[in-house]
């Protein structure tokens, strides 16, 4: 106010004339009557010598760039703007504020452009306006320059005065600007990549041929690309788009092709690669097509020279002999010929079909035979391999979960060991193990293990039935505790006779060896394999040594 005072007595002591003072809360006084034009300049001098060095007019960016027909501060004020910081036109922040001498503020370009648009008046009280009564309001002005607004870029929380605001946007993260490429509105930050990477109207250049299109039109582009990678529909071969069409009708074996005969009359179509079969069992069918239609090309032009040589006879007198008719009589002997020479090609690949039969029946025998000798070859191993245990032998039941969910599901499961042999000579065994279903009587969820006997090479040499100790183990394969049963034989039984079939049908052994729960508590399965062990102790009776068959020793059990 000491300001305002100083300007006032200023203005009495240059003009000799009286001011009133017109706001009393403003910063600014002006003189009331508009023409002491110099004690306003004198007045705005001495104002702008209080201003501090961060406040005057070079240094408030915000207002040094408005255009002159720019409006109020649209921006988010915390704490929100105060009515008498409002612009009464535009409702919004005051820009650049101006007084009028009747009291109002307005933002400099909208009570000008009221003033020009509706006339010499105020808009708040309808006193009369001139655009040279407006004054600055600097006061204002400092005031709406350091309130707190909020930063508008979406995402930004930043908050600062309302001067730093113009040099936060040109430096916010979160600052948008229009792509050039797609118009969308992308953080500057970002722009760039989103120009090299995300804009659908990138340009970019096809590997293939080399061409530029836009990134929208991509799929388009690759869809008819003449160097673009395609699939061949037929043979699923890989090559480029501008071979599909000569491969499809030169190379490609499984393309759809018509018979080489179809110009006269057969209408089959095959893949390529069965062209050369259809050829030849069709043969002769394809023998008849040619003589039908050799026949039919052969009347219709006869027919024609002949109805010629007779209108001209009619009309000469005499009968003229036309030359046609010889040529076609040539064109006849000519195609005789070639039915004459395919008849005989005919015939010869007739005979060599029949060769091909015989030679292919021949190889057929030669590999069944081949083949029955692999297989007594197998069985040759199988049983070397089996007389090489010793009465030990560890089964591997591989797959094992399969089997257990099978068995989860009330099928039941029965399998059957390899064969092994008790030494050399010796009793040949196999195991059979059970998985009992839950629903199976008084053994459910079990696992049942039994001992065959089987017929063996040494069955002869054998003292029967058999005697003797077995031992049947569930291999715990992380720590070595091994559920074992020893049982003894009982000669009485049919399962120790020696066997009249294959595998004796009778065994011996235990319904309920293994209880499932305690098979998944343990280390019995690891890695899908479950391990039966079995050892079979023999005693030989005495008549055996006399003849001088050397039982095997007793092996270590487990």
């Amino acid at each position: 106010m000491q300001s305002g005072l100083n300007g006032i007595q200023y203005c009495k002591e240059k003009k000799g004339m009286a001011c009133n003072d017109v706001d009393k809360s403003s910063f600014d006084d002006v003189c009331c009557d508009s023409g002491h034009s110099s004690c306003a300049a004198a007045m705005e001098k001495e104002r702008e010598s209080f201003l501090s060095p961060t406040e005057n007019h070079s240094t408030i960016s915000v207002s040094s760039s408005i255009a002159p027909d720019q409006q109020g501060y649209d921006e988010e004020f915390d704490p929100p703007l105060e009515s008498k910081y409002e612009c009464p036109i535009c409702l919004m922040g005051l820009r650049s504020a101006v007084q009028t001498p009747c009291g109002h503020r307005f933002c400099d370009s909208c009570i000008r452009k009221s003033i020009r648009d509706t006339g010499q008046k105020c808009p708040v009280d309808n006193e009369v306006l001139l655009e040279e009564q407006l004054f600055p309001d600097n006061f204002a002005k400092r005031e709406i320059l350091s309130l707190t607004v909020k930063c508008s870029n979406f995402g930004c929380c930043e908050k600062m005065e309302l001067r730093q605001l113009e040099k936060h946007l040109s430096q916010c993260r979160f600052a948008t600007a229009p792509c050039p490429q797609c118009q969308e509105s992308v953080p500057i930050s970002h722009l760039d990549e989103h120009k090299s990477q995300n804009c659908l109207q990138r340009i970019m250049t096809c590997p293939a041929c080399a061409g530029s299109f836009v990134y929208a039109d991509k799929q388009i582009h690759e869809q008819f690309c003449p160097f673009a990678n395609t699939v061949c529909e037929y043979c699923e071969m890989e090559l480029i788009r501008d071979q599909l069409a000569l491969h499809c009708d030169t190379d490609c074996l499984k393309a759809p092709v018509a018979c080489t005969f179809s110009t006269f009359g057969c209408r089959e179509k095959m893949p390529r690669n069965e062209l050369a079969q259809h050829m030849q069992e069709f043969t002769q069918m394809h023998m008849r097509y040619m003589a039908e239609f050799l026949r039919s090309q052969t009347l219709s032009n006869c027919t024609m020279p002949s109805a010629a040589a007779h209108s001209s006879s009619d009309e000469r007198g005499a009968l003229v002999r036309s030359p046609d008719s010889c040529q076609c009589k040539q064109e006849l002997l000519n195609l005789r010929e070639t039915v004459l020479e395919l008849e005989g090609r005919l015939v010869r690949q007739d005979q060599q079909i029949r060769e091909l039969c015989i030679h292919n029946d021949t190889q057929k025998n030669q590999v069944m035979e081949l083949r029955r000798k692999l297989v007594s070859l197998e069985e040759s191993t199988r049983e070397l391999e089996a007389q090489q245990y010793q009465g030990v032998y560890v089964w591997r039941v591989e797959n094992f979960s399969h089997h257990l969910r099978n068995q989860e599901a009330g099928q039941p499961i029965v399998l059957h060991s390899p064969p092994f042999y008790t030494g050399r000579p010796g009793y040949k065994l196999c195991l059979r193990l059970h998985l009992q279903t839950p629903s199976a009587p008084r053994c459910s969820n079990f696992i049942s293990l039994f001992v065959h006997t089987m017929q063996g090479e040494f069955d002869s040499q054998l003292s029967w039935p058999l005697q003797g100790t077995i031992r049947l183990a569930v291999l715990d394969q992380v720590e070595g505790q091994h559920h074992i049963e020893v049982m003894e034989t009982k000669p009485d039984l049919q399962a120790f006779q020696r066997p009249t079939v294959l595998r004796n049908p009778k065994g011996f052994g235990y319904v309920t060896f293994l209880h499932l729960q305690a098979l998944r508590q343990r280390g019995f399965v690891k890695e899908d394999v479950l391990l039966v062990r079995c050892e079979v102790t023999p005693r030989f009776d005495a008549s055996l040594r006399r003849e001088g068959v050397q039982p095997r020793g007793p092996e270590p059990s487990l």
